[in-house]
């Protein structure tokens, strides 16, 4: 789609999906040869050829990402009181594809054509470390590694940090750059991935009776979180106010859902008690909704436990077929996109969904993207091992309550 807020939200209202048969290596061994690949972004715009030789693509992505994040905030890291900063990232992979690169090195070198970096940059906590190293931010730092659900908690958790006075300001997201043999092809064996590698703009397609899994992609997003007063004390842009955050386990199955939806409805219905509010306040769900026959029905359910008679009016959008499920960056770049729904009143299409499966059955936005009144919205991630996670975004309070 882009790099930066311009291109993701262009992309959006664009209705294509960038999908396409993968070039970053030869997929024809596996059942699947199709992918959301990044193919815009350039480490030279971003670091120097030093930094470009220590981070591989996964690190630079969490650096890059933060850089454009603090741009679009109007902040510089010396503005910044830095042991006031938390770095928080997600990613399921970390930098899994660097290591098997490193490994391919091993059998056909020896162990001299072994980066003696791997052991700094294979490992997850590199997201957050080396933003921090990249910022000086010396805040509470940690990367979490809880797959697709990874992203989403790492904003809910920077949220917790702020809220509880150990941070005024924290960067957070997800990262992921999972697109090299191993890492792919172990989805594709999984038959977790999509087949449709006739029609890649159509193989990614939520809640529609033809979806056959997810597709891939690699992706990455920062967002800035900032105490309120401060904020709205500098005149910051504030695309929406993170209200509520909630977590949850199904303790039911490393890949698979529990059918019964309970504890997905769970997260969401904790995410609206942190923030304060009844299931009839949401106007919009940032909905999961990975492609999958198994997930998309299972959250169909869920929301319909939380929402019961209000689910028929909420309207919800899935909005992977525009970027892939990028596995721990998936959560962040959907709590953007419900941040960008609230700033612009939009609400962006489900692409490719035809004819809803049997139990998805909601009002999904289709076409070309429905202009909505969108005050809060509820952003839904599920993972492996039966990971769920709920934010809740809404629509910043009138100045009167700011003041009042």
């Amino acid at each position: 789609m882009g790099v930066g807020v311009d291109a993701l939200w262009e992309g959006l209202h664009r209705g294509v999906s960038p999908i396409r048969r993968l070039t970053r290596f030869d997929p024809s061994l596996f059942r699947t040869h199709i992918a959301a690949e990044v193919d815009d972004f350039d480490p030279t715009d971003f670091f120097d050829r030093q930094d470009i030789r220590r981070l591989d693509r996964f690190a630079q992505f969490a650096r890059a990402a933060t850089d454009l994040a603090l741009r679009d905030a109007a902040l510089s890291p010396a503005d910044l009181e830095p042991d006031r900063v938390a770095v928080q990232m997600g990613t399921a992979l970390g930098g899994m594809a660097y290591a098997e690169e490193q490994t391919a090195n091993l059998h056909r070198e020896g162990v001299r054509g072994v980066d003696p970096r791997l052991v700094t940059t294979a490992f997850v906590g590199a997201a957050s470390c080396q933003t921090a190293i990249g910022t000086g931010f010396t805040g509470p730092n940690s990367t979490n590694g809880m797959s697709c659900a990874s992203g989403t908690m790492a904003v809910g958790d920077a949220f917790r940090l702020i809220q509880s006075g150990l941070a005024d300001t924290a960067v957070a997201g997800g990262v992921e750059a999972p697109l090299a043999p191993l890492c792919f092809g172990a989805f594709a064996l999984a038959r977790a991935m999509s087949r449709r590698n006739d029609e890649p703009s159509h193989a990614c397609r939520p809640f529609d009776s033809a979806r056959d899994g997810f597709v891939m992609g690699e992706a990455a997003c920062v967002l800035v979180l900032e105490e309120m007063s401060m904020a709205v004390a500098r005149g910051a842009r504030i695309y929406a106010e993170i209200a509520g955050y909630a977590v949850t386990n199904d303790a039911y199955h490393m890949t698979a859902p529990n059918p019964d939806g309970t504890q997905a409805a769970a997260a969401m219905r904790g995410a609206l008690k942190s923030a304060g509010i009844e299931p009839e306040a949401i106007d919009h769900v940032n909905a999961h909704a990975s492609s999958t026959s198994l997930n998309d029905a299972t959250e169909t359910r869920a929301i319909r436990q939380v929402f019961e008679d209000h689910a028929d009016r909420v309207t919800v959008s899935g909005t992977k077929a525009f970027y892939g499920h990028a596995l721990g960056a998936s959560g962040a770049v959907e709590a953007a996109i419900a941040s960008l729904s609230i700033t612009h009143g939009w609400a962006p299409p489900t692409l490719n969904l035809e004819t809803p499966g049997a139990g998805c059955d909601l009002d999904y936005v289709g076409g070309n993207g429905r202009a909505q009144n969108i005050r809060t919205i509820l952003s839904n991630s599920f993972g492996f091992g039966g990971i769920n996670a709920s934010l809740v975004l809404r629509a910043m309070p009138t100045p009167d309550v700011l003041t009042g």
